[in-house]
């Protein structure tokens, strides 16, 4: 994709700061809108969402898709590293950044903050690859407000009962928390499966079948995408040729 550099001084001195301004935003979102469209994956806690993406990634590598990396306030869980599983941060950072519209979107999830930042989006974007936003319900609602235009899916369990194993299997929940996110899966649910929110949604009853209609459906929207196949060895590759790792 050609970039065309565009300088001020080529403008009309009749044209106002506001004018410029509005000018280089139209440009800056022209250029954007030829890239590939963002993912947002949204569903309750305990859903499955973070390890579909990871399959994801597996069966589509070579980064055709990237992560945006969410602002989070809560503490780093374990074996979490900041600047890949989130970006840790203080309240009042992000409340700064916040105000200084610097996220696509924002939340408080569980009392704590959580969101995407423009800048994340938009490096993954500016890489030609399919960047993933796994957000909640609050951050769609925000999103759906910005100038994006992704493609909204939402992962539902198979019922409550079955979502409250998976919590509770996790064994990092106190029973306050599982009490909580219970109670605001209900709420994600209701909304989640309003129609002309969400693009598509997913029972995920069985990981496999869910993973398969998902691969269908990203093949169906992005046909470019380079599979590997699922009985593949993972292969290793270099100028010198490639070999099974």
């Amino acid at each position: 994709m050609a970039v065309a550099v565009v300088r001020k001084e080529r403008f009309p001195d009749f044209l106002n700061t506001q004018q410029l301004s509005t000018i280089f935003t139209t440009i800056h979102y022209s250029i954007m809108s030829d890239l590939p469209k963002p993912v947002v994956f949204c569903g309750p806690s305990g859903v499955g969402k973070g390890t579909l993406i990871e399959m994801l990634m597996k069966r589509f590598p070579n980064d055709q898709f990237g992560f945006s990396v969410s602002h989070t306030t809560r503490k780093p869980r374990e074996g979490e590293i900041d600047g890949k599983h989130y970006n840790f941060t203080t309240v009042e950072t992000m409340k700064q950044e916040i105000d200084e519209g610097k996220f696509v979107e924002y939340a408080e999830v569980h009392g704590n903050y959580y969101g995407t930042s423009i800048a994340a989006v938009e490096a993954v974007r500016k890489e030609n690859r399919i960047c993933i936003l796994d957000i909640d319900i609050q951050g769609v609602m925000k999103v759906k407000e910005s100038s994006l235009k992704p493609i909204y899916l939402f992962i539902a369990p198979p019922s409550m009962d079955e979502l409250e194993k998976r919590l509770r299997g996790r064994g990092t929940e106190t029973e306050d928390a599982i009490k909580k996110r219970l109670g605001n899966a209900k709420k994600e649910l209701d909304y989640g499966q309003q129609s002309g929110n969400f693009d598509r949604i997913f029972v995920n009853a069985d990981l496999e079948a869910t993973f398969e209609e998902l691969v269908a459906s990203f093949k169906e929207w992005y046909p470019e995408l380079d599979e590997v196949a699922p009985d593949d060895d993972p292969k290793n590759c270099t100028s010198n040729g490639c070999w099974i790792s």
